[in-house]
């Protein structure tokens, strides 16, 4: 205990405009107040003023470890990793780590490996920045296994292991599995706790996987998350407006956006690689529109009236219904001989206000045919008797 309070004591010296922090913690300390105690630190190590240099480290060294098995182990683990980051060695940076689960693990506390896998995590997420995918694709798999056998994990865990996986796709370039572990990461996580560069690097990012990942054609859950407003106002916005193109199928929509912005669009190497993968995919878009657009009854659609809209041949129109059925986008039989496409099904999406509002106009047409329907029952219902 007095070296740990010696420690405090030369840092109110050193950092005087920490002083009231470092006495606080001292006072804690004392008093073995432990949970107040871990309060006071997660506050503490979220400052500004200690994130520079190796403070943390010298904290955790010369204090935390006087009483680290004493307080909670899942924010040992998130104090640990925090001061992980301040290793300017990587492989320093794993080797505290690898001691920090060595000491979990000495606990024998029946919920040690929920902090363990949060350290793990972080050890994943340094291994890939130093370039050993095989070794963070290792701990990634055990992290899912744990995460799939281990019931009541803190948001916290389950957060980390998303977001280090969608790091590990999008260091692979696999748009479709880093949208789908971004998309986890933030269920667990409040957007409001996010710093607004982050918020705004992120919504790019998801962005732009939803627009090249393969089989993503629902655009909605995205634009209905609080994060893609973080595009509003900046000088990304541009692909704000392409996600609302492509949500609705708009195919001119999506033409002009591209020479308004085309600027801005050729400074994205991916987005330029697959031009023709994005032309594909709004026509499937807009070909679900038409069928959504149209009522159940009349789902007989002219391939020529396709044509049209997505400015296609007929030959292309063909391929393009293929590829939908393919994928399972829309269910249905086309009909050469007669120039059309029978659809039964289509599949469901999250609806844009424009998209409820037509599907609110259906509803209140059906509603007004039920309606005409049960007065001339009613009309007919004497004579029937009669």
């Amino acid at each position: 205990m007095a070296g740990a309070l010696q420690y405090l004591e030369s840092q109110r010296s050193e950092r005087p405009e920490l002083a009231e922090w470092y006495a606080a913690l001292a006072d804690l300390y004392q008093r073995k107040l432990w949970h107040q105690l871990t309060l006071k630190l997660d506050q503490f190590v979220a400052l500004a003023l200690v994130q520079a240099g190796d403070t943390l480290i010298q904290l955790y060294h010369n204090f935390i470890t006087d009483f680290e098995t004493k307080i909670n182990l899942l924010k040992l683990a998130h104090f640990a990793v925090v001061v992980s980051r301040q290793y300017t060695e990587k492989e320093a940076a794993i080797s505290y780590l690898e001691g920090v689960i060595e000491k979990l693990r000495a606990t024998r506390e029946i919920r040690m490996e929920e902090p363990i896998l949060y350290v793990k995590m972080q050890i994943a997420s340094f291994r890939l920045e130093t370039g050993n995918q095989k070794e963070c694709k290792k701990l990634l798999e055990e992290g899912k296994t744990k995460l799939d056998s281990t019931t009541d994990i803190d948001p916290s865990v389950h957060a980390s292991f998303y977001w280090i996986s969608a790091q590990y796709h999008k260091f692979r370039q696999e748009f479709a599995e880093f949208y789908k572990s971004a998309l986890l990461y933030l269920a667990y996580t409040e957007v409001d706790t996010l710093s607004e560069t982050f918020k705004l690097d992120l919504a790019f990012d998801l962005s732009l996987s939803a627009l090249l990942g393969d089989n993503i054609y629902n655009f909605g859950e995205l634009l209905a998350h609080p994060i893609i407003k973080s595009l509003i106002g900046t000088k990304a916005e541009w692909i704000y407006h392409i996600l609302q193109a492509f949500n609705g199928g708009n195919l001119a929509r999506y033409e002009e956006l591209c020479r308004v912005h085309n600027a801005s669009l050729a400074a994205q190497p991916a987005l330029v690689a697959n031009e023709k993968k994005l032309l594909e995919k709004i026509n499937i878009l807009c070909l679900m529109e038409i069928i959504f657009s149209r009522p159940s009854e009349d789902r007989t659609i002219p391939l020529g009236a396709i044509a049209e809209r997505t400015k296609l041949s007929i030959e292309d129109v063909e391929y393009l219904l293929m590829k939908s059925l393919s994928v399972h986008l829309v269910e249905g039989i086309i009909d050469q001989v007669e120039g059309r496409v029978h659809v039964s099904w289509v599949q469901p999406r999250v609806l844009g206000i424009p998209q409820i509002k037509s599907l609110r106009d259906r509803l209140d047409g059906w509603v007004g045919k039920v309606r005409t329907a049960l007065l001339s029952v009613e009309a007919e219902t004497p004579d029937l008797v009669a």
